[in-house]
């Protein structure tokens, strides 16, 4: 009879998988006509086209502006305040493009800028979504909001906004407080 045949050692462990790296952030790619936007933005600061014929500012230029529709707009671009306010808003939870996947849950703003009526343009609200929490929520239609810079690689940005600062109520000076001058 032979000697029993002894067990098989258990198979080694695999190491644990390293994770894929993380997909970069998708880039702006610059043309003709985009390219002084994102020239101006690499230096924090929100450039617009403003069409020569009538005046107006477009978003994103095009072929021909859509107001007063000339096919030779022929756009000079020009620094605005980036000034603005809250038109509509949504939380992005899930990531379809790469490089967004740590980032989420992230909030979009549609935000009309001062300069004009209908001026619009979309961008991430840096604030974060914790400003959508409580009773009285710091965002709402209407809410003021400034542009910032996301600096996503040396010499690429991307305006985004942040919430403006609201003037509080008025605080009463010493003399106001007593109940006039003395």
């Amino acid at each position: 009879m032979s000697a029993p045949v002894p067990a098989a050692a258990p198979p080694a462990t695999p190491p644990p998988a390293t994770p894929p790296p993380a997909a970069a952030r998708p880039l702006p790619v610059p043309d003709e006509t985009s390219g002084p936007y994102w020239s101006a933005a690499a230096e924090h600061v929100l450039a617009l086209a403003r069409c020569a014929r009538c005046g107006s500012f477009v978003l994103p230029p095009d072929l021909a502006c859509p107001h007063c529709r000339s096919t030779d707009p022929d756009y000079a671009f020009e620094p605005v305040s980036g000034r603005g306010t809250v038109r509509s808003w949504t939380v992005v939870r899930q990531s379809g493009l790469p490089g967004f996947a740590a980032e989420v849950p992230f909030v979009l703003v549609d935000v009309e800028l001062a300069e004009q009526a209908e001026l619009r343009m979309i961008g991430r609200l840096l604030d974060g979504p914790g400003v959508l929490a409580g009773p009285e929520p710091a965002l709402r239609l209407g809410v003021p909001v400034q542009v910032a810079f996301e600096d996503v690689q040396p010499g690429v940005s991307v305006p985004a906004f942040t919430l403006a600062a609201v003037p509080g109520p008025a605080v009463p000076g010493p003399a106001e407080s007593s109940g006039g001058a003395r």
